[in-house]
Parts: C-alpha cells; sequence; structure tokens
C-alpha cells in the first residue's frame, strides 16, 4: 500500500472487499436478488485530487499460459452484452420506488443474461433491492429490506452526509480511469471514522482490469485506489 503526494491511498493486488458491499449483501438477505457479494472484485471512487498515472500499473500479470485470468475472461465475456449502463440502471431503480435515491448498482448475471443488482434508499433509511434488465432496461419489483429501525437510522444518517451523488462520483472516477463503470455503492469508508464514501469499480477494455475508487461521497476527494491484479 502506497500513498502519493495528494493523500490517496493506492492499494495493489486482489480487493480485501470494500464496506459498501456490506450494504448490497444486507440487501440480498432480504430481496433474494444479489448473490456472491463478497467475492466480486470492485472498484473505488476518485476526485478532485488527481492520482499520477505512473501509480496505475499498464495491465495486470498474466497468467502463465498468457491468457486472460478467469476474472478478466468473465469482464470480457459480460461487459459488451450490457446495453444498458450503470446510469440507466440506476434511474430505472429510482423511478421503481417513489420518492428513493440511488445508493448502488452492480453489473451481474451471465452474458446470455446479464443484469444489474440496484439499491435505492428513500430519506429515512428504507432500502429496496430492484433488478434491471441489462438489455432492455426493464425494472423488475422492488423488493423491501427489512425494517430495522437500527439500520434505517445508520443509513439515514449516511444519506444527509452525502453531497455527492452515484453519477458525480462515476464521473471522478472515468476521468481518472476511462472505462465501463460496472459496480457502485455508498457505504463507511475503509479508513475508519464516520465518513460516508463511494466506491466506484471501473473496467478497462485494453485489459478488462478493474480499479477501484473509494471516493468521500461529501467532498468528492479521491480517498484510495485499488487496482486488480487477477
Amino acid at each position: 500500500m502506497d500513498t502519493n503526494r495528494s493523500g490517496v491511498v493506492i492499494r495493489r493486488g486482489r480487493p480485501a472487499g470494500p464496506r459498501a458491499i456490506g450494504l448490497i449483501c444486507a440487501v440480498a438477505a432480504a430481496g433474494a436478488l444479489l448473490s456472491g457479494c463478497g467475492n466480486s472484485d470492485k472498484a473505488d471512487t476518485g476526485s478532485p485530487g488527481a492520482v499520477p498515472s505512473r501509480a496505475v500499473p499498464a495491465s495486470a500479470p498474466a497468467s502463465p499460459s498468457g491468457s486472460l485470468s478467469e476474472d478478466r475472461a468473465r469482464r470480457k465475456a459480460l461487459i459488451p452484452k450490457a446495453k444498458v449502463d450503470y446510469e440507466q440502471a440506476l434511474k430505472a431503480g429510482v423511478a421503481a420506488v417513489p420518492a428513493s435515491e440511488a445508493i448502488a448498482a452492480e453489473l451481474k448475471g451471465s452474458p446470455d443474461a446479464p443484469y444489474w443488482s440496484t439499491v435505492v434508499a428513500t430519506d429515512d433509511g428504507t432500502v429496496s433491492a430492484v433488478r434491471v434488465d441489462a438489455v432492455s432496461g426493464k425494472a423488475d419489483q422492488p423488493h423491501t429490506q427489512s425494517d430495522d429501525p437500527d439500520d434505517k437510522k445508520q443509513l439515514a444518517a449516511r444519506l444527509s452526509k452525502a453531497k455527492v451523488t452515484a453519477q458525480q462520483a462515476a464521473k471522478t472516477a472515468t476521468e481518472k480511469t476511462k472505462g465501463t463503470v460496472t459496480t457502485i455503492g455508498l457505504g463507511d469508508a475503509d479508513n475508519g471514522g464516520d465518513t460516508a464514501a463511494w466506491t466506484v469499480g471501473v473496467v478497462t477494455s485494453d485489459d478488462w482490469n478493474q480499479t477501484m475508487y473509494e471516493i468521500d461521497a461529501a467532498t468528492g476527494k479521491v480517498l484510495s485506489m485499488h487496482v486488480s491484479e487477477d
């Protein structure tokens, strides 16, 4: 783990799994829409504090045979099949739940049936999971998470701190790494405390690597980045 002059933490290797994923997996337990949250690689966000390009490896190490790794091959097969991007998916999710805002999305499924697992929330912290077809953009019926008062209170507080939208966080990440956003989620920053942060994953089509950014949801500052090397 390194820290550049702008204070951005740069990680390499296999990601430990952003805290934002915990929220998505919690929704999965109620809606049964999202699976394997702990195993998918995620990316973190970025914003004003630019990350020197030399700090990011040009590509991940090739496997001994010179072929793509399993994760990169999966991305190569799945991403081109998604005709609906993360922003369209989030809009569909929000449209399915009145007075809600987007807090997470992840591209999942198979090349034959890609879909977005989106998560939206209302101001009082009520969370709903909405599956969106990644080809047609059609949203399924939302599934509401159990109304645990403590969980709702915690999320409501996080939402009140988030001045940066999912779209703004994704723009920050893609300005630094040109590619496709395949995952985004709002959670607590990895550095502890009560900082709310967006985690954004960007995949580049030249090598199918994924770069994760963690972005402060209040200021838009890049807190850390991670380049997947498998």
